[in-house]
């Protein structure tokens, strides 16, 4: 199994509710950038999906949480396709404290490939397919605002 994309994301204080915990549907939006960025690790942009007369679209979405993700932590949004059938594929996010390695939650997100003229479901392609298979095994992105220094 190939290891996991992982996007690695600091919680803006906008985020957080009045208790000081990441606000529930601020999960979703976390997940659709993570599954954003492993398309684009996967495909490239987006466009080029589009450009074969395909797209997809979420027909299912749900979130189990353990913990809570507070202000300024680091979460590590790790991203595997958990199966691809003959038109939709899950894709598994699992939002881990990155500097703890607390579990915090698990969205799974069911797509449907589409046409994009009629929006009806379609076959996934077999690139498509082992692409979604294969994984982006093992890339991280960094978008957490932290700096390194080059040697």
């Amino acid at each position: 199994m190939p290891k996991p994309f992982t996007l690695l994301l600091r919680v803006r204080y906008a985020e957080c509710d009045y208790q000081g915990v990441v606000f529930n549907s601020r999960y979703v939006d976390m997940a659709d950038v993570a599954a954003t960025e492993f398309f684009r690790v996967l495909f490239g942009d987006y466009q080029n999906i589009l450009d074969q007369g395909l797209d997809s679209q979420v027909v299912k979405l749900s979130t189990e949480w353990q913990a809570s993700a507070k202000f300024d932590d680091v979460l590590a949004l790790e991203v595997n396709t958990a199966r691809v059938g003959n038109s939709s594929y899950q894709l598994d996010v699992d939002y881990i404290n990155h500097q703890s390695g607390q579990v915090i939650a698990r969205t799974e997100i069911t797509y449907v490939m589409v046409d994009s003229k009629d929006y009806r479901p379609t076959a996934v392609p077999d690139a498509i397919r082992e692409s979604l298979t294969a994984g982006a095994d093992g890339i991280i992105i960094d978008q957490t605002g932290t700096h390194s220094k080059r040697d």
